[in-house]
């Protein structure tokens, strides 16, 4: 495989939702989707049965053809949704700029309750800002993205979720949470962990103010002890610090 010449290549251009044109070797290239295909004014292609993403190339204003890309879901990927499921998710949505064909061949394998297809930047957003507006008032809309077209949903959900891995700098930026691994089932065990979280310290809370409340109240009777006191000092931390270390057990986010 040759090394690419980049001094070659000059006036690049990215076209959102489009795709991207550049002068390569005193030549004006163009790929990108079909929308590409229609704003230099040429006919819709004939990509016949392509399964997968099709960018289309033209080349000083001919349409060349067209290269089909297709990516395989990741095995992990059923689990995560399996998961959310088990977890009692409402609905599972995908929003991609996918075509509409590929989107619901997708969304149809890993059993997902909605799909938007066919997607600009700005769709993503009006269709997250039309969910935020229907979901429960103690419902929480969840995103998750890696790319840089999806850092203003990301901003814009109750909880945006970035892949670290191979995500970009500008959707990890906007994230409120980041996935190192690339696993979409590391989602559902952030769930779980949160969910442990805010059980234990409400147990914690409780138990303190319990305690402290109940000593409170025997001390004003007189029947409150100095050890008392310190049992409801020093004992309640302690039985705090212990209850909360149950959050590092790993089996129960398997």
């Amino acid at each position: 495989m040759r090394e690419i010449d980049s001094s070659l290549v000059t006036e690049v251009e990215e076209i959102a939702g489009h795709g991207v044109t550049a002068v390569v070797d005193n030549h004006k290239i163009a790929v990108g989707s079909n929308k590409m295909v229609l704003r230099y004014g040429l006919p819709p292609a004939d990509t016949g049965d392509a399964a997968g993403t099709i960018v289309h190339v033209i080349v000083d204003g001919e349409y060349r053809g067209f290269i089909v890309i297709a990516d395989e879901i990741k095995e992990d990927a059923f689990n995560a949704v399996g998961a959310l499921r088990n977890l009692q998710v409402k609905e599972t949505v995908m929003l991609t700029g996918d075509t509409d064909a590929i989107g619901r061949s997708v969304a149809a394998r890993l059993k997902l309750d909605k799909v938007y297809t066919e997607l600009l930047p700005g769709d993503k957003v009006e269709k997250v800002e039309a969910m935020m507006q229907n979901k429960s008032a103690k419902g929480k809309l969840v995103f998750v993205g890696d790319g840089i077209n999806d850092a203003p949903v990301l901003a814009r959900a109750d909880l945006g979720i970035a892949m670290g891995g191979l995500g970009s700098d500008a959707a990890i930026e906007a994230a409120d949470i980041v996935i190192m691994t690339d696993e979409p089932s590391k989602i559902a065990t952030a769930i779980k962990i949160s969910k442990k979280t805010l059980t234990i310290v409400r147990q914690n809370i409780i138990l303190s103010l319990a305690v402290k409340f109940g000593v409170l109240i025997l001390g004003a009777a007189g029947l409150a002890t100095m050890w008392a006191a310190v049992f409801a000092d020093v004992g309640v931390s302690v039985i705090a610090v212990l209850n909360a270390a149950r959050i590092l057990s790993k089996k129960q986010y398997m």
